[in-house]
C-alpha cells in the first residue's frame, strides 16, 4: 500500500501551515537575527485536526543555495520550550537523519507513527550546521521559537541561553494521516488571516478559531499580501497553486484578499509623505474593482478545475486607518456588492458585516480592532470566526 493510502485507509491532510516568504518580502523580523550557522532552531506549532501519522514539510523555496539540515526532531511541546521526552521522535529524510535541500525546493520528512489528538502543540527542532545565506521564512510568528547554539535537537529542556526567534524559519507545514476521512480547509489571505493584532500564544487567529470547531485548517495568510501584485510575499494569484492547490487533502479554500490591492492603489504617492517607505514596498499601477473581480474569477476557475470548493470573505472597513481614502472606500463597496450578489463563489463569508459599526458602516466597531481601525484584536478575530458557518466545509 502506498503512503498516500496508508494507515486507516485515509490519505495525508495538512493540519498546520505557514506561507513561505523570501527574506526581503516580509515585515523585517529577521533583520536583527544573525544568519543561521551551527545552530538549532526550535519552533512551536499547534496543529488543527489530529491523526496517527505525521510528517513535516520544510522549505528552501526562496533559498539561493542548498540548505543542509544536520538533524531534526519532533515531539509534544511543553511550556517554556521543552519537549515531553516520551514523545520525542527523530525526523528522517529517505531514512537518513540529515538532508540537503536544493535551492528553490521544499522537502517532506519521512512519516512517523505518533498519535496526535486535535489541537496538539508540537515542538519541531532543526539543526543547521552550515550557513543559511537566504532563509525562507514566514513573517511573523504568533507562537514561540528559539535559536540554540550547536546541535540541540535532542535536548528535552530549553537551555537558558536560547535566543527568541520572532519569525517562522524554514518550516512550512505539518501533515497527518487522520483516523477518519477528513478534508483540509485553506484560508488564503493577508494580515486578517495571519492574525496581525492578536495576542501571541493565544491561538486567536481566524484559522485557529475555526480549527477549534473540529476542522483541519491551513493558514496561508501573509501580512501585507495582495491578490494581484507581489510585495509582502508573492501575490495570491502567483502563490495559489503552491500554497493552496498543492495542499494534501484539500477540499475547500477561503479567500480573504483584495483589500490591500484597492486601498494601496488608492493612496496618494507623493514620494515624500509619511507613508512613502510603506508604499515603496508595494509596486504596481492602478487597481480597479474590475481588476480584483477578474482576479477572483481566476482563482474560482483554478479551484474548480481541481474539484475544490471556493469561498470568499467580504472586505472589511478601514476608515480611521492611515491607508483609508474615499476612493478606496468606494472601490471596497463595489467589490463587496459583487461578492454578495454575483453567486460566483460556493459561499460568502460576510466579514464586513461582522466588523462594521452599525452607526458608521465604513468603520470597524471600536471593541473589535487593535487600535489602528484596520486589524482585529482577539475579540475582533473571534467575531469573524463566529460569523462563519462550519457546515459549509462538510
Amino acid at each position: 500500500m502506498s503512503e498516500t493510502n496508508a494507515g486507516a485507509g485515509h490519505g495525508w491532510v495538512r493540519s498546520w501551515s505557514a506561507a513561505p516568504q523570501a527574506p526581503d518580502a516580509g515585515l523585517g523580523s529577521l533583520d536583527g537575527v544573525t544568519p543561521f550557522k551551527d545552530v538549532t532552531v526550535r519552533q512551536v506549532v499547534r496543529i488543527s485536526g489530529g491523526g496517527h501519522r505525521v510528517r513535516v514539510r520544510l522549505s528552501n523555496e526562496y533559498g539561493t543555495a542548498p540548505l543542509t539540515v544536520g538533524a531534526a526532531g519532533i515531539g509534544l511541546a511543553v511550556d517554556g520550550g521543552a519537549v515531553r521526552e516520551d514523545s520525542a521522535r527523530v525526523l528522517t529524510f529517505a531514512g537518513r537523519p540529515a538532508v540537503t535541500v536544493p535551492a528553490g525546493a521544499p522537502i517532506l520528512s519521512d512519516p512517523i507513527d505518533l498519535p496526535l489528538p486535535a489541537l496538539t502543540t508540537l515542538s519541531i527542532s532543526l539543526y543547521l550546521p552550515e550557513l543559511v545565506e537566504s532563509c525562507t521564512y514566514h513573517d511573523s510568528s504568533l507562537d514561540p521559537a528559539w535559536i540554540l547554539a550547536g546541535n540541540a535537537v535532542a535536548e528535552a529542556v530549553l537551555p537558558g541561553e536560547a535566543e527568541p526567534l520572532p519569525a517562522r524559519a524554514l518550516l512550512s507545514a505539518v501533515e497527518v494521516v487522520p483516523d477518519a476521512p477528513a478534508t483540509a480547509v485553506v484560508v488564503l489571505g493577508d494580515s486578517l488571516v495571519d492574525g496581525f493584532g492578536s495576542t501571541p500564544g493565544t491561538h486567536s487567529t481566524v484559522p485557529e478559531l475555526l480549527a477549534d470547531r473540529g476542522l483541519y485548517v491551513s493558514n496561508q495568510g501573509i501580512s501585507g499580501n495582495r491578490l494581484l501584485n507581489d510585495g509582502l510575499g508573492a501575490s495570491g494569484l502567483a502563490r495559489f497553486d503552491r500554497d493552496v492547490l498543492a495542499t494534501p487533502g484539500l477540499g475547500h479554500v477561503i479567500v480573504s484578499l483584495g483589500h490591500n490591492d484597492l486601498s494601496i492603489a488608492a493612496m496618494p504617492r507623493d514620494g515624500d509623505g509619511p507613508l512613502a517607505d510603506l508604499l515603496a514596498m508595494f509596486p504596481g499601477g492602478p487597481v480597479t474593482p474590475d481588476d480584483v473581480i477578474a482576479g477572483y474569477r481566476q482563482l474560482i476557475a483554478r479551484a474548480r478545475d481541481r474539484g475544490v470548493k471556493i469561498h470568499i470573505a467580504t472586505l472589511t472597513p478601514d476608515e480611521g486607518a492611515e491607508m483609508h481614502t474615499a476612493a478606496g472606500e468606494s472601490a471596497r463597496q463595489a467589490v463587496n456588492t459583487w461578492i454578495r450578489t454575483s453567486g460566483a463563489f460556493d459561499g460568502v463569508l460576510d466579514f464586513d458585516a461582522a466588523w462594521r459599526d452599525p452607526a458608521h458602516p465604513s468603520r470597524v466597531r471600536e471593541d473589535l480592532h487593535a487600535g489602528d481601525h484596520l486589524h482585529g484584536n482577539d475579540a475582533g478575530y473571534r467575531a469573524l470566526a463566529d460569523s462563519v458557518d462550519p457546515s459549509l466545509f462538510h
